[in-house]
């Protein structure tokens, strides 16, 4: 579990690509602290798992489905990444539930300074959209950010500058592409609504027959 309040910028030093999964390796210093091996580091927003690390070092395995479902496969050596490590139990709750599991990739379509906010308008499979709303909360490359409009195809976020400065979501112009994790809660009760009930009548209790036997009705 995550928050998405992201910790350091990393930087990509090394891709060893498989046949169809890839190993990265990333260049770090605030998420290598207190690392063990198989802990896990948000990655552009993207749970992996820690497989080996030095002091200034780490590599994760990046398996085909998570590669065709984010913008881990647009990776190259050099990139800046999001970081942030699994919440600690003991930890400050700042942002929202951040699961690490990527539902799609979304699109900037427009950027736009409006005092000292930069605003970016995203656009989205309507199969996301649905799960955006008005100040709800929504993950973009692993960072937890509110929406401040909606529209059929997209939203928009606005980041203060800290935002900007501490994730690489500042560096991202039109046209670049970003990991999108929908609010957790908005889908499990989407989830919820959709499905039909199956489960049988609950049965009168004792209680309620005994109640009903001597004339005492709703």
């Amino acid at each position: 579990m995550f928050t998405g309040i992201i910790e350091e910028i990393g930087q990509v030093k090394q891709i060893n690509k498989g046949k169809e999964a890839i190993v990265l390796t990333i260049e770090a210093r605030v998420v290598l602290q207190d690392v063990s091996l198989g802990d896990s580091i948000a990655v552009n927003g993207v749970c992996l798992t820690v497989t080996s690390f030095s002091t200034n070092r780490f590599t994760v395995d990046v398996m085909p489905e998570t590669i065709k479902a984010s913008t881990l496969q647009l990776l190259t050596v050099g990139s800046k990444v999001n970081l942030e490590r699994a919440m600690s139990a003991n930890g400050r709750f700042g942002g929202h539930f951040v699961s690490g599991h990527v539902d799609g990739i979304g699109t900037i379509v427009n950027k736009e300074r409006r005092g000292n906010a930069v605003y970016y308008e995203i656009k989205v499979d309507p199969s996301l959209r649905h799960y955006m709303m008005l100040k709800g909360s929504v993950t973009v490359d692993g960072t937890s950010l509110t929406i401040f409009n909606v529209t059929d195809h997209s939203f928009t976020i606005s980041l203060i500058p800290h935002t900007a400065k501490e994730t690489i979501i500042g560096r991202k112009e039109r046209g670049d592409v970003v990991n999108i994790e929908c609010d957790m809660l908005a889908k499990y009760i989407k989830e919820m609504m959709m499905k039909p009930s199956s489960a049988p009548a609950p049965k009168p209790s004792n209680m309620q027959s005994l109640l009903e036997k001597h004339g005492f009705t709703n």
